[in-house]
């Protein structure tokens, strides 16, 4: 049996509707993979990441070495802070403002801090706001961030520790899940 040249192009030109949905299908697949993996040249964490400032004073850079100009000093241990991007033993950081620059890896922690956004924010006992209120942070604290659900976060501060709303801290993501 012989096929027409009428016959395959007919078939291709039904099928070019399904086709293009398909590609395109696959190349949304493949970006938001690709967006979802971003990870740092030099450490294979994921980018963007939080972590906390190890130091008391840290110069803050414009470019990855210390040839470069100093913008500023952060200068609150503790500070969370946002990488954004890694080059050999620099680290693009931001604050809660998006001020930053290069800092040395060395002046950062892992251990995780978050800033209180909310004044007198209510500290309960448990992840219930019917729960005991153990304490009210003032806006600007800095607490060292423990387990996190969907919606609420364990925290400490000051000798307080308890849960509060994820949505008033700053240096979690809204998804995050700590266990």
């Amino acid at each position: 049996m012989q096929i027409s040249g009428q016959a395959v192009s007919a078939f291709l030109r039904a099928k070019r509707p399904v086709l293009a949905f398909l590609t395109t299908l696959l190349f949304l697949t493949g970006a938001i993979a690709h967006a979802q993996e971003k990870r740092g040249q030099v450490t294979n964490l994921p980018l963007p990441r939080y972590v906390s400032m190890k130091a008391a004073e840290a110069n803050v850079r414009r470019g990855p070495s210390l040839t470069h100009r100093v913008d500023w000093v952060f200068k609150r241990r503790g500070m969370p802070l946002q990488v954004t991007a890694e080059y050999g033993n620099w680290r693009k950081v931001q604050d809660r403002d998006g001020a930053g620059g290069w800092v040395h890896y060395a002046l950062l922690s892992g251990v995780r801090t978050v800033l209180i956004e909310s004044d007198m924010l209510p500290v309960y006992a448990s992840p219930d706001p019917k729960s005991p209120v153990n304490a009210h942070f003032e806006t600007g604290v800095v607490a060292r961030l423990g387990s996190c659900t969907v919606d609420w976060c364990r925290i400490s501060a000051g000798g307080y520790r308890g849960w509060t709303l994820k949505s008033n801290l700053w240096g979690v993501e809204p998804d995050e899940i700590r266990e």
